[in-house]
C-alpha cells in the first residue's frame, strides 16, 4: 500500500502546518531521491517577499521541486538584514504557497548558519539559531563552519549537524570559505573535501550536501570581473566524496552565464542558491519615488543596496498592485529558465512517486 506524501513531512514542520496540504519536505527525503539525477534543486534566497509567487508558478507549470533559504545575515534571529527572522520567513513562504494552493514538494532552508569559531559562545549563537529556525518549521539547515581550519570545522558541524539530524532536517555543511565579488578566495583542493568528510562521517554525522569553494563569488559581480568556476574540480570532488552519497551545493549562481548553469549538474552539483538575483528583480521594479527614497540613503549612509531592505521593509511590502505583478512576472521568467537549465522539470513528481512507493 502506497504512503501519502504528506505523511512524511517533518514533525516540526506539521506542527507548524496544522490540517494544511503544503508540502514541505526535509531535504534529506528529496536528496535521497534526487542525488543519483543529474538535476539540480534551485533554492531561492527570497529577501524580498515578491519574488515568490513567480517562482512557485514557475515550480508548479514545470513539476519541479524547490526550496526557499535565508541565510544567517539575511534572516537570523534579529531578521538580519531583510527583517525576517525564521518565524517571519517561514509564515511569508508558507503564507503564498497555501495563496496559490501550492501542493508541490519543497524545502526551507536555514543557509549559512556561519560560525566563524569554536567559541562556545559563538557556537551556541548558532545552536540558538538553528533551534530557532527548527522551531519555526524550517526542513533544511546548513551548518557553515568553513572559516575554520579542518579539525574545528568537523567538530563544530558534528555538534551543530546532529541537532539537525534529531530533528529529521536535511543538512548541508560546507569546506572552503565562499567570500563576496572582488575577493579571491582559495579554491576547494580534493584533499579538503575528503578530510572534512572522513572526520565528520566518523563522528556518524553524514550530511546531504557539501558546499564547497569552485570559483564562485556571493552577491553581483563587478563591472568587469569575470565568472570562474571549476567545473573540473567540482567533479573531482564529488566523485571522492560519491562513496558517502553526498551532493554539492552551488553558491554564487547570479552572474552565471546560462549555458554554465546548464552543466552544473553533470559535475555533481544537486542544489544551486540563486539570491542577489532576485533582489535585483525587486529592486528593479520598485515605485519610482521609492527607488529614489532606497538610493539616496544608500549614498548618504554608503551603504550596500541590500542592507536597505529592512529600512524599507514596511514601504517595499506595501507597494501598489502594478509594481508587485512586475516583480512577480519577472521572477517567473527568471525561475522558469533556471529550472529548464537546472533540468528539474518533473522532478516533483518523481520524488512523490519514489518517496510513496
Amino acid at each position: 500500500m502506497s504512503k501519502n506524501i504528506l505523511d512524511l513531512r517533518p514533525d516540526n514542520a506539521v506542527k507548524k502546518l496544522g490540517r494544511s496540504k503544503v508540502c514541505l519536505l526535509s531535504s534529506r527525503d528529496i536528496f535521497n531521491v534526487l542525488k543519483s539525477e543529474n538535476v539540480i534543486v534551485m533554492a531561492n534566497n527570497a529577501r524580498i517577499r515578491h519574488v515568490i509567487p513567480g517562482i512557485l508558478r514557475a515550480a508548479r507549470e514545470l513539476d519541479a521541486v524547490i526550496a526557499f533559504e535565508l541565510a544567517k545575515s539575511e534572516g537570523g534571529l534579529t531578521g538580519g538584514y531583510t527583517g525576517m527572522p525564521p518565524k517571519v520567513y517561514f509564515e511569508t513562504v508558507v503564507g503564498y504557497a497555501e495563496e496559490m494552493g501550492f501542493t508541490l514538494p519543497f524545502f526551507i532552508h536555514g543557509d549559512h548558519v556561519t560560525t566563524k569559531s569554536p567559541d562556545p559562545k559563538v557556537v551556541g549563537d548558532s545552536r540558538a539559531l538553528i533551534e530557532a529556525e527548527l522551531e519555526a518549521g524550517y526542513t533544511s539547515i546548513a551548518v557553515d563552519a568553513s572559516f575554520n581550519e579542518t579539525p574545528n570545522n568537523v567538530k563544530i558541524s558534528t555538534e551543530l549537524g546532529r541537532i539537525v539530524r534529531e530533528a529529521g532536517a536535511g543538512l548541508e555543511t560546507e569546506v572552503g570559505e565562499i567570500l563576496g565579488t572582488g575577493v579571491d578566495a582559495r579554491i576547494t583542493s580534493v584533499k579538503d573535501a575528503l578530510d572534512f568528510m572522513e572526520g565528520i562521517t566518523a563522528n556518524g554525522i553524514t550530511p546531504d550536501l557539501l558546499a564547497i569553494n569552485n570559483g564562485s563569488k556571493h552577491g553581483n559581480y563587478k563591472p568587469g570581473e569575470e565568472v570562474h568556476i571549476d567545473l573540473k574540480r567540482t567533479k573531482e570532488i564529488f566523485d571522492a566524496i560519491s562513496k558517502w552519497k553526498v551532493g554539492i551545493a552551488q553558491h554564487g549562481i547570479t552572474g552565471t552565464p546560462v549555458h554554465l548553469l546548464s552543466r552544473f549538474a553533470d559535475h555533481g552539483v544537486r542544489k544551486g542558491n540563486v539570491a542577489t538575483l532576485w533582489q535585483n528583480i525587486a529592486y528593479k521594479h520598485l515605485p519610482p519615488d521609492l527607488s529614489k527614497s532606497i538610493k539616496d540613503w544608500c549614498e548618504k549612509e554608503n551603504k550596500d543596496i541590500k542592507l536597505a531592505t529592512i529600512v524599507f521593509k514596511k514601504e517595499i511590502d506595501g507597494i501598489p498592485d502594478e509594481y508587485r505583478k512586475k516583480i512577480e512576472q519577472e521572477a517567473y521568467e527568471n525561475a522558469r529558465e533556471f529550472l529548464v537549465n537546472f533540468r528539474t522539470k518533473g522532478t516533483a513528481t518523481k520524488v512523490i512517486q519514489k518517496l510513496t512507493r
